[in-house]
C-alpha cells in the first residue's frame, strides 16, 4: 500500500489550512466602502455607517482614518479598535 499520496493530499491541505489562518483582513477604504461594508466593522452598525457615507458625500473623502471622528457618533475608541482595518487610498 502505498502512502505516498495520502501524506501529500494531508500536507496541502495542512498547508491550505495554515495559511488561510495567517492572512490578513483587506483593510476598508473608508472613502469607497458602501453602507453593509461600513455596518461589519467593530462599533458600527447601520445608522452610523450611513453617517460616515453621507458626511463623505458632503464633505468629500477623509484624509485619515482619523478624520471618522467629524461624523457625528464615531469617536475615537471606535477608530481605535478598527485602526487595522482602515484605508483611506
Amino acid at each position: 500500500m502505498k502512502r505516498t499520496p495520502m501524506i501529500a493530499t494531508l500536507v496541502l491541505l495542512f498547508s491550505l489550512f495554515t495559511g488561510f489562518a495567517h492572512a490578513e483582513p483587506a483593510a476598508i477604504n473608508i472613502n469607497t466602502a458602501d453602507i453593509e461594508t461600513l455596518a461589519g466593522l467593530n462599533g458600527i452598525g447601520q445608522s452610523k455607517a450611513e453617517a460616515i457615507v453621507a458626511y463623505r458625500e458632503a464633505n468629500g473623502p477623509f484624509q485619515a482614518p482619523q478624520d471618522l471622528a467629524n461624523v457625528k457618533g464615531i469617536g475615537e475608541r471606535t477608530i481605535e479598535k478598527n485602526a487595522d482595518s482602515l484605508t483611506v487610498k
